[in-house]
């Protein structure tokens, strides 16, 4: 049965049937599908290069690759933050009221010596109490240093502050000083204090601006002498310093904090680098330098990367479809093969020309990418299981095409997205039988890819702009109806160019409407209904080993349409008339039987039917014998006393046999469905024996060594087509009744 198989090397199918099944054609594709996603995916993973001197003048515009950081700009930033940063001042309190009151009490202790003379005391005056307040400053120095609550640049700006700032009492305070009474002082001591208290809680840069409110507190205070007002005073003034100091140290700290939290300055990607003709100066040679835009290096690594990818993908699809049939050959013939490639490089155009109209600004435009057209394609036109996997590729893809993320190879919200819409399409689409049911299709990809894109709106965290997320929302539904309507396109394409006979065009075909069928129908109404049924029975068969029943069942309604040409030369049409084969020769006759799928091919041809339906039509007979024909012919021959002039092969069908399982099941259900017609009351029995019969006559006959049915797949033909006829034909084939039980003494126990 396997006579013609082709031989087998690497897992691969040497046929003589031309460069649908060359291995090296095979090879060819493969190695042209990576090609294509490498240059797919060039200009996304690929940074572009330019040939660019110092001080020449640029040809061409140069935008950004990615995101990268100005330098410039990003210095030029931190400066000005840093520029912007105030000066920062520090409180540093000190008890002057203190002071104030030992100035006091110096002078009550040496205004009650009677043995120092008045001018001595001014003397002492002019001399101590100045000394007094600068040594007050400089002990409060000393202890903040030692104990390290000041920084001691912040003390020394203190001290140069207040040496610049000191106030001088005037030469007559100093006579006044000495007459001041210990009552005086008695009274002036809760002033002063009260005066430096109230005036050293406020914030004082400038000492001399506390200074001038001295007067106005003292001629307010209860102090009624004149000369303990006007001491008091010049005393008040002379305590009172600055308290809120420059803090050098803190400010160039808050500088180099201002510098370090100024964001980067970035170049974002697609910004002009570089305007057409604009000239290159040391700095922009700098930044195209730093982004890696110049040919000084050749860097391979970026093009080693890419090449790798795409093997990957393209060995990574080999490898599925080679394992993925079940069995060592392999699964498509190369212009399936061709066709996937095509369906490929469809897909990543769609979504390279939605990156091209997608932005950073505006990143939602993506979802506008019909990335289900691939999966929806190959789900029709090939396989399922093949779709789920390209489903995959093609969610790989659009994340890398459709990337705006600037420093990520993958978007993971693009790649998402792909996959949920495209494995939507699948089951959406897989077993289509109605264009309409394309489009219904695309509307279920368009709520699905809505309720992704929403989904992953939700998932995103942080705050999330309603308008863009409507945006995206309205993309997305748009992209699946256009989905739809491209694949509502490209399917008769793929079919006329690639001879695919998806399940859409064989739904279409079985429409009675079909000028072929109505032919049929109403000029022999008896082949069409024989065609029908032939059509159930193989049907049910092919789809019990897993071949096309839907192909077998619509081939079936056209296998025998070249009947119409002479339809009373055929007994299923030879309604209450003679039979017209008994008033001629024998090999007149086996022309006319074979001449019909000849003349049915030609007919189809004419009506371009598709290759499969005609091969169905040409080889469902093969080269089987037709023994009715022959032994009329022996018997004649006999009558006239003559030598036979022929031989069995002159009474067989021209052929070819059966190429497909499906040609071969249709062959089978051919003969069945007119054998068991031809039983008037037939039985259980008589039908299993008759399929076997049948079948076993073909395997005999050799008429399945050009297909690769296998024993096991026969049986389970035999089985199918058994039970499908008893179905059929339930009302008129006899069952064995059931033996009757002999009826239960009275009386006897059941055990």
């Amino acid at each position: 049965m396997a006579s013609k198989q082709p031989s087998k090397l690497s897992g691969f199918v040497y046929s003589n049937h031309g460069w649908k099944y060359s291995v090296a054609t095979r090879y060819a594709l493969f190695l042209l599908l990576g090609l294509v996603f490498y240059f797919m995916l060039a200009p996304d993973l690929l940074p572009k290069r330019y040939d660019i001197k110092e001080g020449s003048y640029s040809a061409k515009e140069i935008t950004s690759p990615k995101q990268i950081q100005d330098n410039k700009a990003t210095l030029k930033a931190q400066e000005e933050a840093a520029e912007d940063v105030q000066k920062i001042y520090k409180i540093i309190p000190m008890r002057a009221d203190n002071l104030v009151t030992s100035l006091l009490d110096r002078i009550d202790r040496l205004n009650q010596d009677d043995l120092i003379s008045q001018s001595d005391k001014t003397a002492i005056y002019r001399e101590e109490i100045p000394r007094r307040a600068n040594d007050f400053i400089l002990n409060f120095v000393a202890s903040n240093r030692s104990n390290g609550t000041y920084s001691d640049t912040l003390l020394e700006e203190m001290q140069r502050e207040i040496k610049e700032q000191t106030y001088v009492i005037p030469e007559e305070t100093y006579i006044k000083i000495p007459r001041l009474t210990s009552q005086d002082i008695i009274e002036m001591k809760p002033v002063a204090r009260d005066i430096v208290t109230k005036l050293m809680n406020d914030q004082i840069l400038e000492a001399q601006t506390a200074r001038a409110k001295v007067a106005e507190q003292v001629s307010v205070s209860s102090l009624g002498q004149r000369t303990a007002r006007e001491v008091t005073q010049e005393l008040v003034r002379l305590v009172i310093t600055s308290n809120k100091f420059y803090d050098e140290e803190a400010t160039k700290e808050a500088k180099v904090q201002a510098r370090e939290n100024t964001q980067p300055v970035y170049i974002e990607q697609g910004d002009v680098l570089v305007a057409k003709g604009q000239q290159i100066t040391p700095e922009l040679y700098k930044l195209l330098d730093e982004s890696g835009l110049l040919r000084n290096e050749v860097n391979y690594w970026p093009q080693l990367g890419l090449l790798l990818l795409s093997a990957m993908l393209s060995a990574g699809l080999l490898v599925f479809i080679r394992y993925s049939g079940g069995s060592s050959t392999f699964k498509y013939n190369n212009s399936q093969l061709l066709m996937l490639v095509l369906v490929f490089v469809i897909t990543m155009i769609s979504m390279r020309l939605a990156a091209f109209i997608q932005t950073d600004a505006k990143p939602y435009i993506g979802f506008l990418a019909p990335v289900a057209i691939g999966a929806m394609l190959v789900a029709m036109l090939l396989d399922m299981s093949l779709a789920y996997f390209c489903s995959i590729l093609f969610a790989i893809l659009s994340s890398i095409i459709l990337n705006v993320q600037p420093n990520s190879v993958f978007d993971f919200n693009f790649g998402f997205f792909a996959l949920i819409v495209s494995y939507v399409a699948i089951f959406a689409t897989h077993r289509a039988g109605q264009r309409s049911t394309l489009l219904k299709g695309g509307i279920m990809v368009s709520l699905f890819g809505c309720l992704s894109v929403f989904m992953l709106t939700l998932l995103g965290g942080g705050e999330w702009k309603e308008v863009d997320t409507l945006y995206s929302i309205g993309f997305s539904f748009a992209g699946g109806l256009l989905t739809a309507v491209l694949v509502i396109g490209l399917m008769p394409f793929f079919e006329a160019t690639f001879g695919i006979l998806s399940a859409l065009k064989l739904v279409e075909l079985s429409n009675p409407n079909h000028p072929l069928l109505r032919k049929l129908l109403t000029e022999t109404p008896g082949t069409y209904h024989h065609s029908v049924m032939v059509g159930n029975l193989s049907e049910a068969a092919a789809e019990a080993i897993g071949a096309d029943g839907l192909l077998c069942r619509v081939g079936s309604y056209y296998h025998d349409i070249g009947k119409t040409k002479r339809p009373f030369y055929f007994i299923e049409n030879q309604n209450n008339m003679e039979n017209p084969h008994d008033s001629i020769e024998p090999k007149l006759s086996k022309s006319i039987i074979v001449a019909h799928a000849r003349d049915g091919v030609e007919m189809q041809k004419e009506y371009k039917l598709p290759k499969p339906i005609r091969d169905i039509a040409e080889q469902h007979h093969g080269t089987t014998f037709l023994h009715y024909f022959y032994h009329k012919a022996l018997k004649l021959a006999e009558e006239k006393g003559v030598e036979p002039d022929f031989t069995e092969e002159d009474f067989r069908y021209p052929g070819p046999k059966a190429q497909s399982k499906e040609s071969a099941v249709v062959g089978i259900a051919d003969s069945v469905e007119a054998a068991v017609r031809s039983l008037r009351k037939p039985t259980v029995v008589q039908v299993e024996t008759m399929i076997e019969k049948i079948i076993k006559s073909r395997l005999d006959d050799h008429q399945f060594d050009e297909c690769d049915l296998t024993i096991k797949e026969l049986d389970i033909i035999s089985r199918t087509l058994k039970e499908t006829v008893m179905g059929i034909f339930h009302s008129r084939i006899e069952y064995p009744e059931e033996t009757k039980k002999p009826k239960k003494e009275e009386g006897a126990v059941n055990t």
